[in-house]
């Protein structure tokens, strides 16, 4: 067994004790802690806005990421003194719960310290549970399933919410899939009216194109397609950030990506054209800012279900359904590009017809906004 080294660091004006910054978490790319340590203060100006204030889940990997691993929802008692915490009830546990908020570099060094190399936050702020701030969909992919296929669901996402007048951004998970965020960032959203609509999209998808897209977890059901993970739109879950590393065989991180990647991607057939390890999303960062910005500060208004050619289904229904697909759900989905949904303000960010956008990962096409065409993870745990 190598002998434990220890050394105290002060980072903006904050000192704090790390250990063993030369122990290898990644074998495959013979990737470090010091390096995890290192890569949370670069990745720092663009990681923070998505994690601030928000309930945070440690995913800690003391051996490494082929080793044991366990989450940590209270915030470690021996955390130091200036490392923030809020109190949030654990529907799991039956109690209010001390979670971790990563406020500043220094509590960034402090968790690579321990070894969390993903950060899981609530769509929710700290300080008001009750209201999330986007709705997300996450597309995991059943093999032989890969990349290129959620890129085609992504694409089918996107449309229908052009057609609703509604932005999207897509990011990919850092795992196998693809993460497409809508934001809404308003009092009215609840996830008792969220959650239902990301049921009701994922439903929609699936009966459109029964031959790609699945919407039931169930293994058995998932093989060759696409799971759109609607359940993550829950107050008790919590999805990997925005700029967080993945503990994948190689140091992959969780990075915001232009439609016109998504497309390329498509087109291309190639999944590896949505990787990316640290370097290259500190690269991308540096050149193209912050592609995910725009769903900390863009009001949108999901509208009601019936734009979405849905119906409520009925009360008690197992399964814990809350809407059912009519028949015309297709054309009742085009439909509603007539009847946009209501803007509250737009992001003065939104260029969305450049090819390389620095502060916006939108991009517009003239591709008319139906679910049609057929087309050719990281699904998180539970709070």
């Amino acid at each position: 067994m190598s002998k434990r080294t220890e050394q105290l660091i002060t980072v903006d004006g904050k000192t704090l004790k790390v250990s063993n910054i030369e122990k290898v978490l990644y074998p495959e790319a013979g990737f470090t802690k010091g390096q995890v340590i290192d890569f949370f203060v670069r990745i720092a100006p663009w990681l923070l806005p998505h994690v601030q204030g928000r309930p945070l889940t440690l995913k800690r990997y003391p051996n490494g990421v082929n080793g044991m691993f366990f989450y940590e929802k209270n915030c470690p008692e021996h955390r130091p003194e200036w490392v923030q915490t809020a109190p949030v009830w654990s529907e799991g546990n039956q109690r209010i719960m001390q979670y971790c908020l990563a406020q500043d570099v220094p509590t960034l060094v402090w968790a690579g310290n321990l070894a969390d190399l993903e950060f899981h936050t609530s769509l929710s702020m700290a300080d008001d549970m009750d209201h999330p701030t986007c709705v997300v969909f996450d597309l995991d992919p059943g093999e032989p399933a890969n990349m290129v296929h959620c890129c085609q669901v992504g694409v089918w996402i996107r449309k229908v919410f052009d057609q609703l007048g509604l932005e999207s951004f897509p990011k990919t998970s850092g795992s196998k899939g693809l993460q497409i965020y809508v934001p809404l960032n308003s009092k009215r959203e609840t996830y008792e009216t969220t959650k239902p609509f990301a049921h009701a999209m994922a439903r929609l998808l699936e009966e459109t194109h029964p031959e790609l897209v699945v919407s039931d977890m169930k293994k058995v059901l998932r093989v060759g397609k696409v799971l759109v993970d609607w359940s993550q739109n829950d107050i008790h879950k919590t999805t990997v950030a925005a700029y967080s590393l993945r503990a994948k065989a190689r140091p992959t991180v969780s990075t915001p990506v232009t439609w016109q990647e998504v497309e390329r991607c498509l087109k291309k057939k190639d999944p590896q054209l949505l990787v990316f390890e640290t370097i290259d999303t500190l690269r991308r960062c540096e050149q193209l800012g912050d592609l995910f910005y725009p769903v900390l500060e863009l009001k949108q208004q999901l509208p009601p279900l019936q734009q979405l050619g849905l119906k409520p289904a009925k009360r008690g229904r197992p399964g814990g359904g809350t809407v059912r697909p009519s028949q015309s759900a297709a054309g009742e989905a085009s439909a509603a590009a007539s009847t946009p949904a209501k803007r509250v303000r737009r992001s003065a960010t939104a260029a969305n017809n450049e090819e390389s956008p620095r502060r916006t990962a939108a991009g517009k096409t003239s591709t008319p906004a139906t679910v049609g065409e057929a087309g050719t993870k990281s699904k998180q745990r539970s709070g």
